[in-house]
């Protein structure tokens, strides 16, 4: 049986834009302008957008061409990944200065679990001030920070006081916190799914509650028992430093359309061989190949094939 443990002190800290951050802090000429990473105004996607361009609707994964036309004034930035990598890196240097239980999300969030930490502080929300002040004044930038009783909770709580805030959830208060929040802020609940919720009268936690397991795994399968024990505040994944990578992927976005078969199929080679060396570096493999297509319309097309692999073991 899952049982709620209020013992633990999570810690999940997100930094705040942080492409568009480090574009800002590395080129004094952008700060306080509105900046989108990746993309241009002709075609590709947005990867990151600074504060200022989401007051005008911009965010990742929109096209740069409806991202300009929210914002006129947007300055596109070329995204440098390797700059990026050695952020993230002295990041995480801090992180581990507090505890050995870091679980990575992306280069630019992870959870903490600091119940038992190095330096001997039984303060979470005190020791997530510390941490956030170090990365201001170490790395110059800023991080939010959701602080509860479990993962799911400290990460719903991390988007609450953002930018540069933060939220602590104490154990007595999760119930409350959960019943009152929109079902579009549960983590894990995406759009296609929200949509769904608002279909069967669930727009509250406090409604998504109130559904029966048998009602939950009737509708949304085995999603259905996660959302059943999470609205109880019932979370006990634990915080793992060595998690598992479970998907790698190799993109590219085209200045110009590919309209010959023969030109996709050399760009399609120089992805997969891309990918190969990522497979490689990471040192494990896939049993499913997914090919994405996106059109110059944005409208998208995926396939996907699972392979069986055979293990040949000579005695």
């Amino acid at each position: 049986m899952l049982e709620n443990n209020s013992n633990r002190k999570i810690i999940h800290i997100d930094m705040d834009a942080f492409y568009a951050s480090v574009e800002q802090m590395d080129n004094p000429e952008l700060r306080g302008k509105p900046i989108a990473v990746g993309g241009s105004e002709n075609r590709g996607v947005v990867a990151a957008a600074s504060y200022e361009a989401r007051k005008f609707g911009v965010r990742s994964a929109i096209s740069g061409v409806l991202a300009k036309k929210n914002c006129p004034e947007l300055i596109f930035v070329k995204p440098r990944f390797e700059r990026y990598k050695e952020i993230s890196k002295k990041i995480h240097t801090i992180f581990h200065e507090y505890t050995d239980l870091v679980e990575p999300l992306s280069l630019d969030e992870a959870y903490l679990d600091v119940t038992h930490n190095k330096k001997g502080n039984p303060s979470a929300t005190l020791l997530a001030q510390e941490i956030r002040l170090r990365i201001l004044n170490e790395v110059g930038l800023t991080a939010s920070a959701g602080i509860s009783v479990n993962k799911f909770v400290a990460k719903i709580a991390s988007d609450y006081n953002k930018p540069n805030g933060q939220k602590t959830v104490n154990p007595e208060e999760v119930l409350s916190f959960l019943e009152v929040l929109p079902i579009r802020k549960f983590y894990g609940v995406g759009k296609v799914t929200t949509e769904k919720m608002y279909q069967l009268g669930i727009f509250t936690g406090l409604e998504l509650k109130s559904k029966s397991l048998e009602f939950l795994s009737t509708h949304f399968g085995k999603s259905g028992v996660f959302y059943y024990h999470v609205v109880r505040g019932i979370h006990n994944s634990e915080v793992k430093p060595d998690r598992i990578t479970k998907s790698v992927a190799a993109e590219h976005t085209f200045d110009t359309n590919l309209s010959s078969e023969i030109f996709m199929l050399e760009q399609l080679e120089k992805i997969a061989v891309s990918l190969e060396r990522r497979l490689k570096k990471y040192n494990i493999a896939g049993k499913t190949v997914t090919l994405k297509i996106k059109y110059s319309d944005f409208t998208q097309q995926t396939r996907s094939k699972r392979y069986l692999i055979l293990l040949l073991i000579k005695v």
